[in-house]
């Protein structure tokens, strides 16, 4: 499907762009920063052609969550490398990943999805914080930004004096992805409890 195609361009897109950024080129920095905005913006666009090609399944949201996943973690961990940021962002991100896509299974096992009809949130709180769209594409402006502005702001032969508000721009934007990723992991634990006794059929 062309969805899925889509879904694994641009997280080979973001690896790049990662890669890239342990080079000491201007140019492969601001190459860097274009991949990394194309690829977030295609974070909606495989969803977008999946709905408008009546290709949407199980499996095609399952892999979208995948490259979610690997993208973030793997920009966070990219950046951790560099020296750019502490331990704990990674680690919270990583951490709160493992537990959100944990208790999914338990209750994809009973008959849930992560999104769409039969998602596993039930309180109006929980749908706007995990299943709405406004949610998840705020979460990925978010990112997006975080990881953009975190890329400009390390540009290689630029006078630190220069870098610093674009340094302060990209802290402030991590911590605000970091804790919206968290404030979104919260309902999913919540609600998730229900299925650990329920019984799978």
């Amino acid at each position: 499907m062309l969805a899925n195609w889509i879904t694994a361009l641009r997280t080979l897109m973001a690896l790049l762009a990662i890669a890239l950024l342990f080079t000491s080129s201007p140019g492969a920095y601001w190459a860097a920063f274009g991949l990394t905005v194309a690829a977030i913006w295609m974070d909606g666009l495989d969803g977008y052609v999946a709905r408008a090609r009546g290709e949407t399944s199980t499996i095609g949201a399952q892999l979208d969550i995948f490259a979610d996943r690997i993208v973030e973690q793997a920009y966070w961990l990219g950046f951790l490398a560099l020296g750019w940021i502490p331990l704990w962002v990674p680690m919270t991100v990583m951490i709160r990943g493992v537990l959100v896509d944990g208790f999914r299974a338990i209750a994809q096992a009973q008959g849930y999805s992560a999104f769409g009809q039969s998602t596993m949130m039930q309180s109006p709180l929980g749908v706007l914080l995990v299943s709405s769209r406004f949610s998840r594409w705020t979460y990925a402006v978010t990112k997006a930004l975080a990881f953009a502005l975190m890329i400009v702001a390390h540009r290689p032969g630029v006078p630190a004096a220069s870098l610093a508000p674009w340094q302060d721009a990209a802290w402030i934007m991590t911590l605000i992805a970091v804790i919206f990723c968290a404030l979104r992991g919260l309902p999913v634990l919540v609600e998730g409890r229900r299925f650990l006794s329920a019984k799978t059929p």
